[in-house]
């Protein structure tokens, strides 16, 4: 994959098709390669730029002694993308939503559309009063810190893996697909730093770019809930929900999710024609 190097990081990214960009932003303890498929779906009508986050395939780790914040992912975008004058769409998932919506919010005169599968911007949560919702992430955030500390990260593996994907996940996982997976979860450790991000309901909902926010049926209580936060107070969004699939549906059930995603993007297409 091509890389890009700067002074403070360097960054690696995936690319294919022609026209307009799109920028896909991935979650937590995955890659770009969870937007193969996707990538497939929309290289025909778009130019599609996917990086890597801090810690994943060859962009560089986490080093920095301050916390991490969603900015410092932001940087890696704006590294990846250039000086493109825009328009550019962005998709994300999970962590990459709230990277995505992030970039969108700062740079309104470049996002054109923005698609967020079921973004993570947990610290919503307490400042808006969500109390229980708050408190289920928020004991998977001690655990995060208490056993990355211990670098226990197989049973990390566990509690995250039956998280986010639902009860009993990890252990249905064959032993290589889990030791894969442990392998994976350094990086998250520091994206729990954004528990302090310090933007509110009233910054995200002045995003300007044509937004959709997705949310799958099955997810956990703290990611349901940041949906209805964002249904109730952006109703100049657009909002759509799948049956079942759980948080990770963009990974199990592309079939599902990715329609929702290349429809939203191609009515962009379908306007300028």
């Amino acid at each position: 994959m091509p890389l890009v190097t700067t002074d403070a990081f360097t960054v690696d990214y995936a690319e294919a098709g022609t026209g307009p960009i799109v920028a896909l932003i991935h979650g937590s303890v995955n890659s770009n390669r969870q937007w193969r498929a996707l990538t497939a779906d929309l290289a025909n009508d778009f130019h599609v730029v996917a990086p890597n986050l801090f810690g994943y395939g060859e962009t560089s780790p986490w080093h920095a002694e301050r916390p991490q914040r969603l900015a410092d992912h932001v940087a890696l975008v704006e590294a990846v993308l250039g000086d493109v004058s825009g328009p550019v769409h962005v998709v994300g998932h999970s962590f990459g939503g709230s990277v995505a919506l992030e970039f969108a919010r700062t740079h309104p005169e470049l996002v054109d559309r923005l698609v967020l599968l079921e973004p993570n911007p947990f610290s919503l949560l307490d400042k808006e009063g969500r109390v229980e919702a708050f408190r289920e992430v928020d004991a998977l955030h001690h655990d995060v810190r208490r056993l990355g500390r211990a670098g226990d990260w197989y049973a990390l593996g566990e509690r995250f893996a039956d998280y986010f994907n639902g009860d009993g996940t990890w252990a249905f996982m064959p032993e290589k697909v889990r030791v894969a997976f442990a392998s994976q979860l350094p990086p998250n450790f520091h994206e729990w730093d954004l528990m302090d991000e310090s933007t509110t309901m009233e910054d995200w909902a002045a995003v300007t770019a044509d937004t959709l926010v997705v949310r799958f049926g099955g997810t956990r209580r703290a990611l349901s809930e940041i949906f209805d936060l964002f249904a109730e107070r952006c109703p100049h969004w657009s909002f759509a929900e799948t049956p079942d699939g759980g948080h990770m549906a963009p990974l199990w059930q592309p079939e599902v999710v990715n329609p929702i995603v290349t429809e939203f993007l191609r009515r962009q297409l379908a306007q300028q024609r």
